[in-house]
């Protein structure tokens, strides 16, 4: 039911490192990708260094300035002098230990220029350009050096000078949470916008006794990467963002006031107002600019993860991607609680219920929650703890169990941003969950982090996470994080990070104000690019009876079947309580579809109004297409181009009837078979907010004789 591999780094035949040392400083300070269409390169303006990125010749970012603001110290980016330059070449291929494509090729032209200051204490900072056919790159590097041995950093000075007022697609800026519907706007727009609250509603919206914790943020016309933009005649699309968050903080985007397409870095802070503080050497996080000639090719880019250094796991073949169902969905529509305090839902016999439901539809696991003491005064100043379990859950019992079905327990810490809390029971946790034999764990930071004045995006929650993922690599256990910093493309040196949430998810379906049927067609080309998101798809019953008439989901059910191969997780859930699936034939649907794949292509795509991927099973012939909309019905044609020339296979189609319909009819499906090759075409008639999933498997003879050629 789970398959395991191993991570292969292998050098392409045509792998070229080149390095080239030149000490002239009149010599180009550039570098241009493979393909020779994008360009990065570095220029003195008196003594400060300003970077600049063309594409085909056009200026995509304006001469722009770099340098710090330190604490107690002289700002570091003025009056440099260009000491020396080197420029090197790589070709590779890498291959995932999960992912959406089975091999990544890492090919990219590097320039290193060094730079010194001529004046005073000579402290010495280099720049690093990296130029990709699908985008451009660069970060920050102290040498060592005598007279710098630290770093308090009090500002980022990056400017991003962007020369056009794109279209633009955005959250707000907020030290905490990204859990916002995108917003469409120009980008000069963003200027005049405001952070509203900055922790979720959640935190008003359920009565359980937990205190309010959300506070109001004046940080108007700043955002939260990765920013997605579109040129004004949509002949280019663009992300910025950034890779390998390691020991720094997170960058976020403050529009100038002035010159409302400039953007300008700006660091989560430490409870003292100082954004980052470290050791020499150091370097920063690579600040990234995607680039591509359609919306589909910020989808299909790798560049993050390229960005990142090669796995630090020798062996990852204990690392499984899986699809789940969980005792999840229950307490958010507030059937059952996490705590003792209603009707308990992690208990030994639901849990049992669970798995019996999971091995008779091929399902690798089931995640659990309120399994561990502490709930009933989660945010209210007690801890959980992470080792004792409510009277009503065997924890060993499950597991066994468990094994027995052939589906694993996904365990679950939940700290409420009580990190030393958290930090002071994690040894005894995992191992707990080692010796039990629970392979996966959810972790959840959900309230204010601990001690006061500490964010979840900043220096100090970026080291905690890694020091989890490091912990779970050392107990061969992979994460879903939720309340997470966002992804920059570690999961390529960590593996075993495997998928995140970090956006407004399902659950705000259950109470509060529904998701629009735009905003799960806007993912894919922002939060989507960062990397995996646990977004929990999967939702049959759209109109719970705990939750109407003011919480529900408003999509089709067709579309939840789409969204499990449109929204990429290599642990995808189906949300759902298993009772809600009993009976329904479209579970085959979820049964079926794999969380691991060997190519994935986008056919069509328009940000915030539909998509279609394509995406072949790891290890299988099968293909699995989704096909999404938002709010407006609408008919396209899927080409199977993609599919292998001479091959005849079943489509096994499930989609919206035609008297589907996200408000009046959402659960109206019908499901066709057909035969098909890659010269045909499948029609997806969408409903409003709805969608379409298909099944291609290499036809059998007596699939061939049984089935007809799909129209």
């Amino acid at each position: 039911m789970m398959f395991r591999r191993s991570v292969l780094l292998v050098l392409s035949a045509a792998a070229v490192l080149a390095f080239a040392a030149c000490t002239a400083t009149t010599d180009p300070m550039t570098a241009t990708s493979p393909d020779g269409t994008l360009t990065i390169g570095v220029e003195l303006q008196d003594g400060r260094p300003h970077y600049h990125v063309e594409a085909d010749g056009d200026s995509l970012v304006a001469a722009s300035p770099l340098g710090f603001e330190l604490e107690e110290a002289p700002p570091l980016r003025d009056g440099f002098e260009v000491t020396e330059t080197t420029q090197r070449t790589l070709d590779t291929t890498w291959t995932p230990a999960w992912g959406t494509q089975d091999t990544v090729r890492n090919h990219f032209v590097e320039r290193t220029i060094r730079l010194r200051e001529t004046e005073g204490p000579e402290r010495r900072l280099d720049l690093v350009l990296r130029a990709y056919d699908d985008g451009v790159a660069f970060r920050y590097r102290w040498p060592e050096q005598n007279g710098l041995d630290s770093l308090r950093i009090a500002s980022e000075d990056t400017q991003f000078d962007l020369t056009t007022d794109h279209t633009a697609w955005w959250i707000p800026d907020d030290y905490d949470n990204y859990e916002w519907v995108y917003r469409e706007t120009p980008l000069s727009a963003i200027r005049d916008s405001a952070a509203a609250i900055s922790y979720n509603s959640y935190l008003e919206e359920v009565d359980d006794g937990r205190p309010e914790t959300t506070s109001k943020d004046d940080r108007p016309g700043t955002v939260n990467p990765p920013l997605t933009l579109r040129s004004p005649d949509a002949d280019r699309y663009l992300a910025l963002h950034e890779a390998a968050l390691t020991d720094y903080s997170s960058m976020t985007l403050r529009a100038d006031p002035e010159t409302p397409t400039t953007l300008h870095t700006s660091l989560v802070p430490w409870p003292d107002g100082v954004k980052v503080k470290a050791s020499v050497p150091h370097q920063t996080p690579w600040r990234v600019l995607q680039v591509a000639d359609r919306p589909g090719g910020l989808i299909e880019s790798h560049l993050l993860q390229n960005l990142n250094e090669p796995s630090k796991i020798e062996d990852p073949s204990w690392i499984e991607p899986m699809t789940y169902v969980g005792i999840w969905w229950g307490m958010h529509i507030d059937k059952y609680s996490w705590g003792r305090n209603g009707v308990h839902g992690a208990t030994t016999e639901r849990t049992k219920r669970y798995m019996d439901f999971a091995a008779e539809h091929d399902i690798d696991g089931v995640l659990v929650e309120g399994w561990n003491t502490g709930w009933e005064t989660w945010l209210g100043g007690d801890e959980f703890n992470f080792t004792e379990s409510y009277p009503d859950f065997d924890l060993q019992e499950v597991v066994e169990y468990g094994e027995e079905k052939g589906v694993a327990l996904i365990g679950h810490h939940e700290t409420g941003g009580d990190v030393p809390a958290y930090e002071s029971q994690m040894d005894a946790a995992f191992d707990l969950y080692d010796e039990a034999g629970v392979p996966a764990i959810k972790t959840g930071y959900a309230g204010p982090i601990r001690p006061e004045g500490v964010h979840h995006h900043g220096q100090q929650m970026v080291n905690h996470y890694r020091r989890v993922v490091k912990m779970a690599a050392e107990h061969e256990i992979v994460l879903n994080v939720h309340e997470p910093v966002m992804a920059t493309g570690i999961e390529r040196t960590w593996p075993n990070m495997m998928t995140r949430e970090g956006v407004r998810g399902m659950e705000y379906n259950a109470w509060d104000e529904p998701s629009p049927p735009s905003h799960d067609v806007t993912l894919p080309f922002t939060r989507m690019l960062a990397g995996p998101l646990d977004y929990t798809p999967g939702i049959f019953n759209l109109t719970p009876e705990e939750t109407m008439p003011d919480h529900r989901v408003l999509t089709t059910l067709s579309k939840q079947l789409a969204n499990m191969v449109v929204l990429y997780s290599p642990v995808q859930m189906a949300a759902d309580l298993v009772e809600n699936y009993e009976g329904e034939a479209a579970v085959e649907f979820i049964e079926r579809v794999p969380a691991d794949w060997s190519e994935s292509y986008v056919l069509q795509a328009r940000i915030g109004a539909s998509i279609t991927i394509a995406r072949r099973a790891r290890d299988s012939d099968a293909w699995y297409v989704g096909t999404t909309t938002n709010e407006e019905a609408r008919t396209l044609d899927v080409p199977l181009d993609f599919l292998d020339d001479g091959q005849t296979y079943v489509a096994h189609i499930f989609e919206d009837t035609p008297e589907a319909d996200y408000q009046d009819n959402p659960h109206a499906y019908r499901i066709r078979l057909g035969l098909v090759t890659a010269r045909d075409t499948i029609e997806a008639a969408l409903a409003r907010s709805g969608g379409q999933a298909v099944i291609l498997e290499p036809a059998t003879a007596a699939e061939r004789e049984e089935y007809d050629i799909l129209e």
